[in-house]
C-alpha cells in the first residue's frame, strides 16, 4: 500500500496517509495512484466529479471510477488527497461510467432473525450513548462488538465483526461531513457503517447517507435508537 505525507492546512498537524485499495472486478487489488508531493485541498463544497477518480487495474487493464482519496483531520478539516491522473483507455481497453462500489457490501436477508425485545440503556451521558448502541448493535446480531476506552482520531466509537460506528451525542444535529468520514473510514477497512445520532441529522447528511447506504438511527434519552432513513430500516427488519 502507497503512503505519503500529509500536512493539514487547517492545523499544521502532520499525517502519514495510506491510500486505502479495493478489489478490482476481476479480483486484483487496486488503489488510487498518489501524486506525491502535491498539495492536498480543504473540501469546502463536493460535486460528483470531484467525488471520484479514475483507476486502472495493473492486473487487467479496466479503467473504473474509484472513491477521491480524502483524510479526516481531527481538527475537522476534510482534506482531499491528489492523484496521478490516469490516460483515457485505448480502443482496446474496458472502461466503465458506473462506479465500482466494494464487494463487501452485503445484500439484505429474505426473512428477519427473531430476536427478543431489545432493553435500552438510560443515557445520562456520551459514554452512555456509546453504551446504548453497543447494546443494540448486539441486539441486531453483530458478533464481537468493542468499545475502545478512549475515542480514536477516525471518530469510531465502535467497532464489530465487519462493521464500524460511530455515536454523535452532540446537541447540533449531525453534519454532512461526519457522515461522508464514516463512510471513507468504512472504505477503508472494507467493512460497513451505521451512525446513531441524539439530535438527528442535516439534510444534506441524511440525503448522503441514504446515497451511500448508511443506516441512520436517532436515540432519544431512554437509549433506544430508531430508524431515520431506508438502509437502518432494513437492517433492523434483517439484523446482522
Amino acid at each position: 500500500m502507497e503512503s505519503v505525507p500529509v500536512r493539514c492546512p487547517a492545523c499544521r498537524r502532520d499525517h502519514a496517509y495510506t491510500t486505502p485499495v479495493y478489489p478490482c472486478p476481476c479480483g486484483a487489488p487496486t488503489a488510487p495512484p498518489l501524486l506525491r508531493g502535491a498539495p492536498v485541498t480543504p473540501i469546502t463544497h463536493r460535486t460528483w466529479n470531484d467525488d471520484w477518480v479514475t483507476v486502472r487495474c495493473r492486473g487487467c487493464g479496466r479503467h473504473d471510477q474509484w472513491p477521491q482519496p480524502e483524510l479526516c483531520c481531527p481538527c475537522g478539516a476534510v482534506l482531499r488527497i491528489p492523484v496521478r491522473p490516469v490516460a483515457a483507455p485505448g480502443r482496446g481497453g474496458r472502461s466503465s461510467s458506473r462506479p465500482v462500489r466494494p464487494s463487501h457490501i452485503p445484500l439484505p436477508r429474505t426473512a428477519p432473525a427473531p430476536r427478543p425485545p431489545f432493553r435500552p440503556l438510560t443515557i445520562r451521558t456520551a459514554r452512555d450513548a456509546v453504551g446504548a448502541a453497543a447494546l443494540y448493535l448486539k441486539w441486531l446480531g453483530y458478533r464481537d462488538v468493542v468499545q475502545p476506552a478512549g475515542r480514536p482520531a477516525s471518530r469510531i466509537d465502535l467497532r464489530a465483526a465487519g462493521l464500524i460506528a460511530q455515536v454523535d451525542s452532540a446537541t447540533r444535529p449531525t453534519a454532512l461531513r461526519d457522515v461522508e468520514c464514516l463512510w471513507l473510514n468504512a472504505l477503508s477497512a472494507s467493512v460497513s457503517s451505521v451512525f446513531f445520532s441524539l439530535a438527528g441529522y442535516a439534510p444534506e447528511a441524511r440525503e448522503r447517507a441514504d446515497g451511500l447506504r448508511i443506516p441512520l438511527f436517532v436515540m432519544d434519552l431512554t437509549g433506544t435508537p430508531q430508524p431515520v432513513n431506508s438502509p437502518a430500516d432494513e437492517l433492523l427488519s434483517t439484523g446482522a
